[in-house]
């Protein structure tokens, strides 16, 4: 009975265990986003730094992704800055659209593992985290590892 009991426990939990956890952030502007509101979007949640080449290449591509989706957000966490402000005005500078998130390690944490910048996390409609990739990403990366998601 109990192990009876026990497998059926670990069943009820195994849809939930595909779900991410909800993450908390704020951005630069005061606002709070969860990954729980945005249900029916696909969600890229990317580790960046101001002094990072690679990072710099990819915010045009992830402000291109972010402006050309209605269903899809990118929201950008800074890692390593020296400052808030410093951080703000790097992304004005170089003109990104997306949620601007100051980092640290508790903020990593609540997605998944940070060892190189970049780093990017890909959410499904669902809630469902279902790629991520240390390194650089391109528009089109993304956009066909979503088309393909789709396919199936």
């Amino acid at each position: 009975m109990i192990k009876r009991g026990w497998l059926l426990l670990v069943l009820l939990c195994l849809p939930l265990a595909s779900l991410a956890a909800d993450f908390t952030l704020e951005d630069l502007q005061g606002k709070t986003h969860r990954l729980s509101d945005y249900r029916g979007k696909w969600v890229l949640v990317n580790f960046w730094a101001t002094w990072c080449p690679p990072c710099l290449a990819e915010i045009p591509e992830l402000t291109a992704l972010h402006n050309s989706h209605k269903d899809l957000v990118v929201i950008g966490i800074a890692m390593d800055y020296s400052s808030g402000r410093a951080v703000a005005d790097f992304a004005k500078k170089h003109g990104i659209s997306y949620p601007v998130v100051l980092g640290n390690r508790k903020i990593a944490a609540q997605i998944g593992d940070l060892d190189v910048l970049p780093t990017s996390y890909l959410y499904s409609p669902t809630g469902e985290q279902v790629s991520s990739q240390a390194g650089e990403v391109t528009r089109e990366s993304v956009e066909t590892y979503i088309k393909n998601k789709q396919g199936h």
